[in-house]
C-alpha cells in the first residue's frame, strides 16, 4: 500500500452544498472554509435558517391571501345545479395525500440514513480513542515498572553487591538504560497534552442524534396521523376534523419549514469540513500535537518516515541491553550471592513484561489503525450523514407543499358541504329520498311522528267527510287484485285507505268480475267478501 489516502474522496454533493454562497447577517460574503468558531462563518450558517424563515413567512402570506379571496369572493352557485362540482376538492386532496406519503417515505429513508451515518462516526471516535487509551494505559505501566519496581530491585541488589564493584558498576549501567527507557516514554504520548477527547466528543454526538432521530421520527408519525386525519374527515364530512387538522396543519407547516432551515445549515457546514477535512484537523491540533504525528495519522504514507521510531528503537535497545546484562548476573554472581537470585529473577520478569508492551505499542502506535478509523467516520458522515439531511430537506419540502395544498383544499370542501346542505333544504320534507329530511327525522322524532300523526288525521278526516258510495267491483281480476294486496301489503300508507282517499278513480261494475267473483271457492269469498260486495 503506497497510500491510504486514495480511498477517501468527496462526494459530489459536498462540492455543491460548499458552493452555496456564504453570507452573514449583514449581507456580506464569508469565506466558505469550516470554522465553526469564527463568528462569521456562523452567521453564515444562520443566514440559511434566516432564508427558510423567509419562505415560511411567504408561504404563510400565500395562505392568508388565498383564504381571504375565498371567503370574501367567492361566486354563487348556478341555479341550475343542486350541487357544486367537486372534481377540484377531489383532485387536491388526492395529489396533497400523495405529497404527503411521498415525504414521510423520503423523511423515513433520510432519517435513518443520517442515522447510521453519525453511528459509524461515533463509532471510528470510540475505537480511536480506545486506540490511544491502549497507547497510554502501555506507557504508563512502562513507567510505573522503570521508575518504581526497577528502581527497588536495583536498590536492594545494590546493597548485596556492595563489595563487588564490577557488579555495582553493571546495576549502574542498567540503571542508566532505565533512565533511558523513562526519558524516551516521557514524551512518546505526544497527544497526552491535547484538549480534544474523542470519548467525550462521540458521547456528545450521539446524545444529540439520538435526540434528533426520536424527534423526526415522531415529526414523520404526526405527519402520517394528519394526513390520515385529514382524508377522513374529508370522507366523513366531519367538519370538526377539518377544523382541526387545519390547525395543526399551520403547526406542521411551521415545523417543517423550521426543520428545512436547520438541515440545510447543517448539510453546508458539514459538506465544508468534508471538503477539506484534514485543514480543519490540522488547525484545531498544531498547538498541542506536533505537525509531523499528524501528517502521519492523516495520511499514512510508507513514504513518510515514523515519528515514533527513534523512541521505540532506543526503548527496544535499552530492553535489550538490560536482559543481557540481567542473564550475566544470573550467570556469574547468583553463585557467590545466592541471595542476589530472587531480585534478578523479578528484574528479568519486569523487562519481558515491558517488551511485550513494546511489541503492542508499536502497533497501536501505527498510523494504519487510526488511518482506518479516520477514513470510516469521514465515510459515514461525509456520505451517509450529508446525504441522509439532503433526503431529510426534501421531506420537509414535500411536506410544506403537502401541507399547503391540504389547506387550499379544505376550505374548498368546507364550502362544498354548505353548498350542498343549502341544495337540500328546498326538497320537500316529506319525500321519503330526501337524505335531509331522514336526518331531520332522526334528530327530531317527536316532529317526525306529530307529522305522520297529522297526515294519518287529515287523510282520514277526508274519508270521513267524502262519504264515497257503494263500491263497485274493478274490471280487474281477483288474481291481479291479490297481486296488487301483497306488493301494498308492507306499507301501511296504502293497506287500509280506500281508493277514494288515495286519490284513486272508484271502481266500476263488470260482468266479468262478477263471474269471476262467483268462480271462488266458498273460504276464498269468506276472506274476500268484504273487499269484492256487488
Amino acid at each position: 500500500m503506497t497510500s491510504a489516502r486514495v480511498e477517501y474522496i468527496a462526494p459530489w454533493w459536498t462540492y455543491w452544498l460548499h458552493n452555496f454562497p456564504h453570507i452573514n447577517l449583514r449581507f456580506q460574503p464569508v469565506e466558505d472554509t469550516f470554522n465553526p468558531e469564527d463568528e462569521d462563518y456562523q452567521q453564515s450558517l444562520m443566514f440559511l435558517l434566516c432564508v427558510a424563515a423567509a419562505g415560511l413567512g411567504v408561504n404563510l402570506l400565500f395562505l392568508v391571501i388565498y383564504l381571504s379571496c375565498l371567503c370574501c369572493c367567492r361566486k354563487e352557485d348556478s341555479e341550475e345545479t343542486k350541487r357544486p362540482k367537486t372534481c377540484c376538492v377531489t383532485w387536491t386532496a388526492v395529489i396533497a395525500g400523495l405529497i404527503c406519503c411521498a415525504a414521510v417515505g423520503i423523511g423515513f429513508y433520510g432519517n435513518s440514513e443520517t442515522n447510521d451515518g453519525v453511528y459509524q462516526m461515533t463509532y471510528s471516535l470510540y475505537n480511536a480513542n480506545h486506540t490511544l487509551q491502549g497507547a497510554d494505559t502501555l506507557v504508563s505501566t512502562t513507567l510505573g515498572n522503570m521508575q518504581v519496581s526497577l528502581k527497588q530491585h536495583l536498590a536492594r541488589l545494590d546493597e548485596i553487591f556492595a563489595m563487588h564493584s564490577d557488579y555495582i558498576q553493571t546495576l549502574r549501567f542498567m540503571q542508566q538504560m532505565a533512565d533511558n527507557i523513562i526519558r524516551q516514554l516521557s514524551d512518546l504520548p505526544v497527544w497526552g497534552q491535547s484538549k480534544i477527547n474523542l470519548a467525550d466528543m462521540a458521547d456528545q454526538i450521539a446524545y444529540f442524534e439520538y435526540y434528533r432521530w426520536l424527534t423526526y421520527l415522531v415529526l414523520l408519525i404526526i405527519d402520517v396521523i394528519i394526513c390520515l386525519v385529514a382524508c377522513l374527515g374529508l370522507a366523513k364530512q366531519s367538519r370538526w376534523l377539518l377544523t382541526t387538522m387545519m390547525t395543526f396543519g399551520v403547526l406542521a407547516l411551521i415545523l417543517s419549514w423550521a426543520s428545512l432551515g436547520a438541515d440545510m445549515a447543517t448539510a453546508v457546514g458539514t459538506s465544508d469540513f468534508c471538503v477539506a477535512p484534514d485543514k480543519f484537523i490540522m488547525n484545531q491540533t498544531h498547538s498541542d500535537i506536533s505537525s509531523d504525528v499528524v501528517h502521519y495519522y492523516l495520511y499514512c504514507s510508507q513514504t513518510m518516515s515514523n515519528p515514533f521510531q527513534q523512541a521505540l528503537t532506543t526503548f527496544q535497545r535499552s530492553l535489550t541491553t538490560m536482559q543481557i546484562q540481567v542473564q550475566g548476573l544470573l550467570q556469574f554472581a547468583v553463585p557467590m550471592f545466592p541471595t542476589a537470585e530472587n531480585d534478578l529473577l523479578k528484574i528479568q520478569q519486569l523487562l519481558n513484561t515491558s517488551e511485550a508492551g513494546l511489541h503492542q505499542l508499536t502497533a497501536l502506535l501505527d498510523c494504519r489503525g487510526l488511518h482506518k478509523d479516520y477514513l470510516d467516520a469521514l465515510i459515514g458522515v461525509c456520505y451517509d450523514g450529508v446525504e441522509g439531511l439532503l433526503y431529510l430537506s426534501l421531506y420537509s419540502l414535500l411536506a410544506a407543499t403537502a401541507y399547503c395544498t391540504m389547506l387550499c383544499a379544505i376550505p374548498r370542501a368546507w364550502r362544498h358541504f354548505s353548498s350542498r346542505d343549502n341544495n337540500y333544504d328546498d326538497i320537500d320534507e316529506e319525500d321519503p329520498f330526501n337524505p335531509q329530511a331522514r336526518r331531520i327525522a332522526a334528530h327530531n322524532p317527536a316532529r317526525g311522528q306529530m307529522h305522520s300523526f297529522c297526515s294519518y288525521s287529515s287523510s282520514m278526516g277526508s274519508q270521513s267527510s267524502l262519504q264515497p258510495p257503494a263500491q263497485t267491483v274493478s274490471n280487474a281480476p281477483v288474481s291481479e287484485y291479490m297481486n296488487q294486496s301483497i306488493l301494498f301489503g308492507g306499507n301501511p300508507r296504502y293497506e287500509n285507505v280506500p281508493l277514494i282517499g288515495r286519490g284513486s278513480p272508484p271502481p266500476s261494475y263488470s260482468p266479468s268480475m262478477r263471474a269471476a267473483y262467483l268462480s271462488v271457492t266458498g273460504d276464498q269469498q269468506r276472506h274476500y267478501g268484504n273487499d269484492f260486495q256487488a
